[in-house]
């Protein structure tokens, strides 16, 4: 439907010959449509308003929650790493490849491309969208490391390929979902141009 149509709705008059919504039977004439006036526009744009700030706000909050679970489930693996080196399996695939302290940047850079993506999705300005930028580059670098060291091992392990993919696709979802949720604000802010006034004759 375009943002035209939606200012004009049925006249629910209770004549004779008038048009009724809700009869299968009864046909539109030409002058069953009429406009909305400027305050129930007013209010459905509200109304659209509202149900997107809602809805952003669920939608963000949720990837924002993922994103910090692995950021902690990433501050353990480090600890770990650092109490307890190579305990963890997926880290004992590369015992022999990466000294003990590089693995523990590493889940720390991990830490960082998270909270870069919480960063920028939490806030809405586009100022913010740099963060995402910034997890973006970040998640990239760690993708890039731990690809090299995972193709240097004698056996490719697949069971660890969220090593390097992890941080970067969660970057990537906040990316898109940043996106749909400000095309569809601008969709709203359309809506809102095309608010218009008339007399009634």
């Amino acid at each position: 439907m375009s943002p035209t149509r939606r200012w004009w709705k049925p006249r629910r008059s209770g004549g004779a010959g008038d048009y009724d919504e809700g009869d299968p039977f009864s046909l539109p004439n030409r002058d069953d449509l009429q406009p909305m006036d400027t305050q129930e526009q007013e209010e459905m744009i509200l109304s659209f308003e509202r149900n997107h700030a809602q809805q952003s706000r669920v939608w963000r909050g949720v990837f924002a929650a993922f994103l910090l679970g692995y950021a902690a489930f990433s501050i353990y693996s480090a600890f770990y790493q650092a109490l307890f080196p190579w305990d963890l399996r997926y880290h004992a695939y590369f015992m022999e490849e990466i000294h003990p302290w590089i693995v523990i940047l590493a889940d720390w850079v991990a830490v960082l491309a998270c909270l870069f993506a919480v960063k920028g999705l939490i806030h809405r300005s586009s100022s913010y969208q740099q963060w995402i930028w910034c997890s973006c580059y970040t998640g990239l670098f760690l993708a890039v490391f731990w690809l090299y060291y995972m193709l240097r091992l004698p056996k490719f392990r697949w069971d660890v390929i969220w090593l390097p993919f992890g941080p970067l696709s969660g970057a990537g979802i906040c990316f898109y979902i940043d996106h749909l949720l400000k095309d569809s604000f601008e969709d709203i802010r359309k809506l809102r141009s095309c608010m218009y006034n008339y007399k009634t004759i």
